[in-house]
């Protein structure tokens, strides 16, 4: 009985990442919107769509923008760096409790200096916020500037 238990309980888990999407896992030129639903940020929705808009993040080092970020994306547990390039950087992240999987993507824009972001779960309506705490915290962690 127990490992019937223990079975169904990881089969449940497992059953929270759900799958990658199909247009993620190369590098992108542009990032998709985000759905109407509130599971998702970024910083190509108009900034008057206070549910989906996040501030894209400055970059200091237009020589090898995508460095500081990747450094402070690897310190985090529940990250894990699919692809990445000077860029480009596509990470899923994993919740502690329950498996569930987020798509972040990093696009750099050389014109502007920024990197522009999506973040948005895998599966759900809802995330009660997670996707912006994990972008304003990644926001927080990287290096001042000098």
């Amino acid at each position: 009985m127990r490992q019937l238990i223990i079975v169904t309980i990881s089969l449940l888990i497992s059953a929270c990442a759900g799958t990658r999407p199909t247009h993620l896992g190369t590098i992108q030129t542009s990032l998709q919107p985000c759905p109407d639903s509130p599971n998702c940020v970024s910083s190509n929705a108009e900034p008057s769509d206070e549910e989906h808009y996040i501030e894209a993040i400055a970059v200091k080092d237009r020589q090898d923008p995508s460095k500081a970020l990747i450094t402070t994306i690897s310190t985090d547990p529940q990250a894990e760096i699919i692809v990445k390039s000077s860029h480009y950087i596509y990470a899923e992240y994993t919740s502690t409790m329950l498996g569930f999987v987020d798509d972040v993507e990093f696009l750099f824009d050389n014109k502007l200096g920024r990197f522009d972001i999506r973040s948005a779960s895998r599966l759900g309506s809802r995330d009660f916020g997670a996707n912006r705490k994990r972008i304003e915290t990644l926001r927080r962690n990287l290096p001042s500037k000098k």
